[in-house]
């Protein structure tokens, strides 16, 4: 086991500017002109970000015996087993061609017991179960520093949004040229692979990160998911042949689940100092030289049909996943974060009440005055 030497969470440590409430403001109606676009195009409403789901399976998180203390926090305090959903999917808030390739994301929902849910200080969603969400996507840092600077891209995105797809296909094509060239030199671009410039590969294959930091116990720090089954690792890189098919990420995804069970880890780095590892700055990578991710927990998921009418309605349609889905001991931490909070659950209750949820009544009253996963 790696030598673990975290430092503790202060409060001091985040720092709230004096116009994040405006900016959350901003953030939550550029979301909203998304979803009122989207509503307008498909049958039913969809997500105002990651809109396309490639895959949703089923499974069970095992938390590891013998953890050191450090890493025995929260979640992750005891061994147990939890149920759990994962969904896999691209950034974009419209749902388009896989040939536009963007960032893969992977949510994750972990059931948790009404009892565990109590004494871990969490409350319901707004779909009305009891989670430990982690929502992830396939780069250990954020594309922006701030919410303000997200702001801006979130702006552009809203403008682009159910605009010229043909034209989109296309530029993802030389934007995937570009950053094959930029990779080659040992570089990357988040910007040009968050424009369609990311490679098009399974993913499946694909490690993912929560990018922002949580609290963890006493400590904080960053999770990410990294598969480990044979199969899974396989898959890392491996190019995927659309052949014509807009939805070929789920074919891929479908095919690959009829056939395999399989296995990821659960990671955790921890913080080890305040100046390389920021709670503000989301956009600065934490360096796993300093402090690597360690494996807390397994998830495992047998072979099983990855896509159905039945788990279209009940997953994409009527439920949520938000990083403010979580036990008190995982608390979201950072401005990106923060915002994040009541931009979710803006999202969510236009969703859920444009698709006829059966708790949609329920989810509006729980908070009435705001407008919009």
């Amino acid at each position: 086991m790696t030598a673990l030497h975290p430092i503790r969470f202060q409060p001091d440590m985040e720092v709230v500017p004096e116009d994040e409430a405006q900016t959350t403001a901003e953030l939550i109606e550029a979301l909203h002109t998304i979803q009122a676009i989207t509503t307008e195009d498909y049958p039913t409403a969809v997500r105002s970000v990651h809109a396309k789901s490639h895959g949703i399976v089923k499974g069970t998180v095992q938390v590891l015996d013998n953890l050191p203390p450090q890493l025995a926090q929260g979640l992750f305090a005891k061994p147990a087993h939890y149920p759990v959903v994962m969904r896999f999917s691209t950034n974009p808030g419209d749902i388009l061609d896989d040939r536009v390739s963007t960032p893969r994301g992977l949510a994750l929902k972990i059931m948790l017991p009404d009892d565990a849910a109590t004494e871990g200080g969490v409350a319901a969603g707004l779909d009305g179960t009891f989670s430990q969400d982690f929502v992830m996507q396939n780069a250990p840092k954020f594309t922006a520093p701030t919410p303000k600077a997200f702001l801006g891209n979130l702006k552009l995105l809203a403008k682009t949004t159910d605009k010229a797809e043909g034209l989109k296909v296309a530029l993802s094509a030389v934007l995937r040229g570009t950053e094959s060239l930029i990779e080659k030199v040992g570089s990357e671009s988040g910007a040009i692979k968050s424009m369609g410039g990311h490679p098009m590969t399974h993913v499946l294959g694909e490690t993912f990160y929560t990018m922002v930091p949580l609290l963890y116990g006493e400590y904080y720090g960053k999770v990410s998911v990294a598969p480990v089954s044979p199969g899974l690792q396989s898959l890392t890189d491996q190019a995927v042949s659309l052949k014509d098919n807009p939805d070929g990420l789920r074919a891929a995804v479908v095919a690959f689940f009829s056939q395999n069970d399989a296995e990821w880890e659960i990671r955790v780095q921890l913080a080890a100092d305040r100046e390389q590892f920021p709670i503000e700055d989301a956009s600065q990578e934490w360096p796993e030289s300093v402090s690597p991710y360690v494996a807390v927990a397994r998830i495992t998921v047998p072979k099983q049909d990855a896509w159905s009418a039945e788990v279209e309605r009940s997953i994409d349609q009527c439920s949520g996943f938000s990083p403010w889905h979580c036990l008190s001991a995982h608390r979201p931490l950072g401005g990106i974060m923060r915002s994040r909070k009541p931009a979710y659950e803006a999202s969510q209750r236009h969703r859920f009440s444009a698709n006829g949820c059966p708790f949609a009544a329920a989810a509006a009253a729980k908070n009435p005055t705001q407008t919009p996963d």
